[in-house]
């Protein structure tokens, strides 16, 4: 099982189909759970918390909501993939072929997932991934930063804070892609340490 972290930066970029297509094709063979990232979506509950000044706890609620709220828009440019619940569904249960995570408030209740912007969608995918004893988390990101050090990615802001204590506990093989290195899927990426 691949997890796979779509970064909401992919939202504007013809390249977000591209790897869609990639990833069906990728999901004949395997399961592949694309975790999605906030997106535009996330960037209003920023600009609203800054506006309304309201908790980080809340903001976190709502910027589950955005990934919810891309997960639902890549479900529909990809329509061989199936949504799923974690943890309400079980990962056992999870065939061959293309899924969508979408996450909601059950989440909440996880003691392991800080309610602050130190936790994104890359925290969720790692911690998704280690929910899920997947093989590996690839991560896909417009980011033009080349480093496999985790510290190094937090520092450039590649990757969120959060990450650091989640991998420690349990480390999954996780790879970084930029959007535009399709062609060297799967084979390659920067293997994070």
């Amino acid at each position: 099982m691949r997890v796979i972290k779509l970064g909401g930066s992919l939202f504007h970029t013809p390249e977000l189909r591209q790897w869609l297509e990639l990833l069906d094709s990728a999901s004949q063979q395997d399961t592949v759970v694309i975790v999605p990232g906030g997106g535009p979506f996330a960037d209003e509950v920023r600009h609203a918390q800054r506006l309304h000044r309201f908790s980080d706890s809340s903001a976190h609620h709502m910027a589950l909501l955005a990934m919810a709220q891309f997960g639902l828009l890549i479900a529909d440019l990809a329509p061989e993939s199936q949504i799923f619940y974690y943890p309400q569904q079980d990962p056992q249960q999870l065939p061959p072929g293309l899924h969508v995570w979408l996450p909601d408030r059950s989440l909440l209740e996880s003691s392991e997932i800080s309610h602050s912007w130190d936790v994104s969608s890359d925290s969720l995918a790692l911690w998704l991934s280690q929910e899920l004893e997947a093989d590996e988390l690839v991560m896909i990101k417009r980011s033009t930063v080349v480093s496999s050090r985790i510290q190094a990615l937090i520092q450039h802001g590649v990757i969120d804070k959060g990450f650091t204590s989640l991998y420690q506990r349990k480390p999954v093989l996780t790879k970084l892609f930029h959007f535009q290195q399709q062609a060297l899927f799967p084979d390659n990426g920067l293997v994070l340490r």
